[in-house]
C-alpha cells in the first residue's frame, strides 16, 4: 500500500522549492540537499492548501518559485525579480502590495482519494526512477566490466611482449658474449702466428 504523502517545503539559492513526498529523507533526496535541512529548521513540512494542491498534482516533482514570493509552486520558474542590482525604492515598489487572493474564491481541498492517488502516483515515479537506477548502475557495471577486460587483454599482451623481448635480449647477449669469446681467442691465435712468422723471417734473412 502506497504511503500517504506529505508536502515540504523549502528555500534553495534563489527559489522557494515544495515537494509532495512520503517521507522528510524523501524530499531532501529529491532536492539534492547535501544536509539535513529540517534539523537546520531551513525545511518544513506546510499544510498551506495551495502549496499541498500543486505538490499533490505532481507527486515526486520538486516545484518552485521565486524565492520570498507568493506565486504558485511549477516545474518551471523565473528567477527573483529582486537580485539586489536595483535601488531600495525598486525593491520596495515591487513588495509593496502583495497579490491577494478574493474573498469569495475558497483554498483548494485535497480529497482522501486525491491523496491516494497522488501517493500512488509518487510510488509509481519512484519505481520508475528506480528502475532507471538499476537500469543506469547496471550498464555501469557492464561498462565497467568491459574496460576491465580490455585492461586485462593489453596487460597481458604487453606482459608477452616483456617477456619475449627479455629472452630475445638474453639471446642476442648470449651471442654476443660467444662472439666476444671468438674474438679473444682469435687474437691469441694471431698473436701466436705473427710471432712465429716473424721469427722465422729473421732467421731468414741471417
Amino acid at each position: 500500500m502506497a504511503r500517504k504523502l506529505k508536502t515540504y517545503q523549502t528555500s534553495l539559492g534563489f527559489y522557494d522549492l515544495a515537494i509532495a513526498a512520503p517521507s522528510m529523507k524523501a524530499a531532501l533526496e529529491a532536492w539534492g540537499a547535501g544536509s539535513n535541512l529540517f534539523h537546520q529548521g531551513i525545511a518544513k513540512e506546510t499544510d498551506d492548501p495551495d502549496v499541498v494542491a500543486a505538490t499533490m498534482s505532481r507527486p515526486g516533482v520538486v516545484l518552485k518559485r521565486p524565492a520570498g514570493s507568493n506565486g504558485r509552486f511549477a516545474e518551471e520558474s523565473e528567477l527573483p525579480t529582486d537580485l539586489g542590482g536595483d535601488n531600495g525604492a525598486t525593491r520596495e515598489r515591487r513588495r509593496a502590495k502583495p497579490a491577494k487572493r478574493p474573498a469569495h474564491q475558497a483554498s483548494p481541498k485535497i480529497s482522501e482519494r486525491e491523496a491516494r492517488k497522488a501517493a500512488a502516483d509518487f510510488e509509481k515515479e519512484q519505481r520508475s526512477r528506480e528502475a532507471e537506477r538499476r537500469r543506469e548502475k547496471a550498464a555501469a557495471v557492464k561498462e565497467r566490466e568491459r574496460r576491465e577486460k580490455a585492461t586485462a587483454k593489453l596487460q597481458a599482451a604487453l606482459d608477452r611482449a616483456e617477456r619475449e623481448h627479455a629472452k630475445r635480449a638474453a639471446d642476442l647477449q648470449a651471442e654476443a658474449e660467444a662472439i666476444e669469446k671468438r674474438l679473444r681467442s682469435e687474437d691469441d691465435r694471431w698473436e701466436k702466428e705473427r710471432e712465429r712468422l716473424q721469427a722465422a723471417l729473421r732467421r731468414a734473412r741471417e
